[in-house]
């Protein structure tokens, strides 16, 4: 029979009934085989019956389950079919649980009513228990009451009070847990400071270890260090392959932000053991089974403060990768150009090939007046030059036809969407790239998550109008902070790129310098040559 419109329950009873029809020597399952099947498993079906006081004996008195006294229930060697009327119950019961609106499936409370409605015998049976098939339709409408009988517990749990040993484990997990946040945390930091040279991320990470180490002083004082066992303990032998392993330096953060975090979540739990002891031994009374009374936090919000740690930790972890996954993707994209159709001498075509061709690497479409549908027409041709090109295409403002260009990634500003709201449209494999304006924004970009950086407008321009020029010293500032690629911006040309280099520029974006020139592949080339490191002296 198949399974499809029953519940498990429901599939169960009717196997039941198999059994106990072949018990009897029936050729198939009848009706009452089903009612003993409903009445004898912990169904929906046999507490309703309960509910009425239709028990076993009654049922038996009327329906005997077996002739010849065999009240074996072994499964038949072949399945016993359902009769017609048997088969008319089942239907019926699928019509009924769709009917009620409740369930897409029936289960054995639709079965047994179902049985009131199709086997007259059965019908007639329930009446005198005041059991029929519309007051069954009003109670599979309510919800079903177990009733039970309160279990009388033969025993009492009693829960005693930590003991030294009980200490003893919770101060070692701390001890070891503690010294491998400060461990990875310091694996972290120095890396970032000596490899990737950044002294925005350095400094959280700092702050970050200090305000740790000022946290754990309270759980030191508590006698970790006189409950470490380093000898005892069983971890200091035990190794993987994986972790002896390290390939490449992001390998190194990633494990070791992974370890600093699961030590905080260890540090957090286990702290809050020790506020727990504390809260069973109010302050003044001293255990009857300790000579001392038991150690307690000064801090009663030490868990909640290492829950925080370890979430600023998540966001500076997040700003490391980011800054060594982008720094690799765009390895060799020192020249952006942003193409605007109205400032190009020959139209954009001409502008943005010729600079691909000149060694550009990277390019944005920057149109500000264009309907929908031109931008979107002009953005498929600029996907395909760049394409062509193995460079990077990213679209201005609009990550919703970034997405539909098949770009590379979308530029926001500081008045467009923020990093979260494009990220959610353009997923987490296109880049987004933020402008910014002062250093505070570029700090708070690298933290939200932005791959690259716009820094300026380092001088006026015609793009765009600027209340006040970020200038000069906002390069120099963002230059001796931050890794993540960035690029300087705003009037910048050949003119006065070297005095953007000189601030710490090694990227450059620019528009008119290229797109308003007669020569743009010239004028790109020599942009290109501008920025490429100084050729060491010959011995």
């Amino acid at each position: 029979m198949s399974d499809a419109g029953l519940t498990p329950g429901a599939m169960r009873a009717l196997e039941g009934s198999g059994r106990i029809a072949w018990a009897a020597g029936a050729v198939a399952a009848e009706p009452a085989h089903l009612l003993w099947a409903l009445s004898l498993d912990e169904t929906k079906a046999s507490e309703l019956l309960g509910q009425c006081g239709i028990d076993v004996a009654a049922i038996g008195s009327r329906f005997p389950r077996s002739p010849d006294g065999d009240d074996s229930l072994e499964p038949p060697p072949v399945p016993i079919p359902l009769s017609p009327l048997l088969t008319d119950v089942v239907r019926e019961a699928r019509d009924l649980a769709r009917s009620l609106c409740l369930e897409e499936v029936a289960g054995t409370e639709h079965l047994l009513s179902a049985l009131a409605i199709v086997d007259e015998t059965i019908a007639e049976f329930f009446r005198p228990f005041g059991l029929n098939a519309p007051g069954l339709r009003e109670r599979l409408q309510q919800p079903l009451l177990i009733a039970t009988t309160p279990i009388v517990p033969e025993f009492e749990i009693r829960w005693h009070p930590p003991t030294d040993t009980d200490l003893i484990d919770t101060l070692r997990t701390l001890d070891a847990a503690a010294n491998r946040a400060r461990e990875g945390l310091r694996v972290v930091e120095d890396f970032v400071r000596f490899s990737l040279d950044d002294a925005h991320l350095s400094r959280l990470l700092k702050e970050l270890r200090h305000e740790l180490t000022e946290r754990l002083s309270d759980l030191d004082r508590m006698g970790l260090t006189a409950a470490r066992d380093t000898q005892g303990d069983v971890g200091t032998r035990i190794k993987t392959v994986h972790e002896q392993t390290r390939l490449r330096p992001i390998d190194v953060v990633v494990a070791n932000c992974r370890r600093v975090e699961e030590a905080l979540r260890t540090l957090e739990e286990f702290s809050k053991l020790l506020l727990g002891q504390a809260a069973e031994s109010p302050a003044g009374e001293e255990s009857t089974n300790s000579p001392r009374p038991s150690p307690r936090l000064a801090d009663p919000q030490l868990p909640a403060h290492l829950e925080q740690l370890r979430y600023r930790l998540y966001t500076i972890e997040k700003a490391l990768t980011t800054a060594l996954v982008s720094c690799e993707r765009l390895a060799g994209c020192d020249l952006y150009l942003l193409v605007t159709e109205s400032l190009c001498h020959h139209g954009s075509g001409p502008a943005v090939r010729q600079a691909l061709a000149a060694g550009v690497r990277i390019v944005q479409l920057r149109e500000k007046s264009m309907t929908d549908r031109e931008l979107m027409e002009s953005a498929r041709r600029v996907r395909n030059w760049t394409r062509e090109a193995d460079a990077l295409f990213i679209m201005n403002d609009r990550p919703d036809l970034a997405v539909l260009a098949e770009a590379d990634g979308v530029h926001v500003g500081q008045d467009e969407l923020s990093v979260r709201e494009a990220r959610r449209i353009v997923g987490p494999h296109r880049l987004v790239g933020v402008s910014t304006h002062t250093i505070e924004q570029a700090r708070q970009a690298v933290l939200d998550g932005a791959d690259y950086l716009g820094v300026g407008p380092c001088f006026a321009t015609s793009t765009k109008s600027f209340d006040q020029l970020a200038g000069l010293d906002f390069v120099r500032q963002v230059a001796a902070e931050i890794t993540l690629p960035w690029f300087a911006i705003g009037g910048i040309s050949l003119d006065n790129i070297a005095a953007v280099r000189t601030a710490g520029a090694g990227r450059v974006a620019v528009s008119s310098a290229i797109c308003s020139s007669p020569t743009p592949g010239a004028a790109a080339t020599k942009l290109v040559d501008q920025l490429q490191p100084p050729s060491a002296p010959n011995p």
